[in-house]
């Protein structure tokens, strides 16, 4: 069967942006391959949806360069069935990446415009597994914890105490770190209740704002 031009696109990020630079879990690979990202991006950059770069969405907010939601995707280390909490929901790029490889995936988004939007784009393409929520990521979901993994799509000087708690023993959480201007994206694991740290890569994201609206950013970074 001849391929659409962006599917050709998208086959070709997988393995120029993604394994070409290390990305090597198959199923994360095929996740990649299979998600439509010219759909999470807005009708003026649809050209650019499979470039190797983040792009500017509504909100303020972005979705990510293809090769950082990889390799996130992949320090989560997923085999199936992990109950998986996401921080920023964005677009839904990130989120349907997340349930193409879990059916437990729990998504939060502080705008509620972004969220009904991501919503709406996610059940029309299938994905109706997913549960959403609208409000301040930084206190988690805590009805629903313990989580497996926690993806956290925004910087912060250090993961949210409420966060750390609502993943469970042995779990993995993967997060920006950092101020405004340095950060690291990092995978830290929980062994005896502590942080075991795994870093990735330099990285730039958005800061974590709680309902406060107070940034979770570090002051004069």
């Amino acid at each position: 069967m001849t391929k659409s031009p962006t599917e050709r696109e998208r086959q070709s990020m997988v393995t120029q942006q993604l394994a070409a630079r290390g990305i090597t879990d198959p199923r994360v690979l095929e996740a990649m391959s299979r998600v439509p990202r010219e759909f999470f991006v807005p009708a003026a950059s649809r050209h650019l949806a499979y470039a190797d770069s983040a792009l500017p969405i509504d909100c303020g907010q972005t979705i990510s360069q293809p090769y950082i939601v990889a390799l996130m995707t992949e320090a989560l280390e997923l085999s199936g069935d992990e109950k998986v909490l996401e921080i920023g929901t964005g677009c839904g790029y990130q989120t349907a990446v997340l349930a193409e490889l879990t059916p437990r995936v729990y998504t939060i988004e502080r705008h509620a415009d972004l969220s009904r939007a991501a919503r709406r784009r996610l059940e029309s393409l299938g994905y109706d597994t997913i549960h959403y929520r609208v409000g301040d990521g930084t206190l988690g979901w805590p009805e629903e914890a313990p989580f497996d993994r926690i993806l956290i799509t925004a910087a912060a000087p250090s993961i949210p105490e409420s966060l750390w708690e609502q993943l469970r023993e042995g779990g993995i959480a993967v997060a920006p770190l950092g101020g405004a201007w340095s950060q690291r994206l990092v995978a830290l694991r929980k062994e005896h209740g502590e942080p075991v740290e795994r870093f990735l890569c330099s990285c730039r994201f958005v800061p974590l704002i709680a309902e406060s609206g107070d940034s979770q950013e570090e002051t004069g970074a």
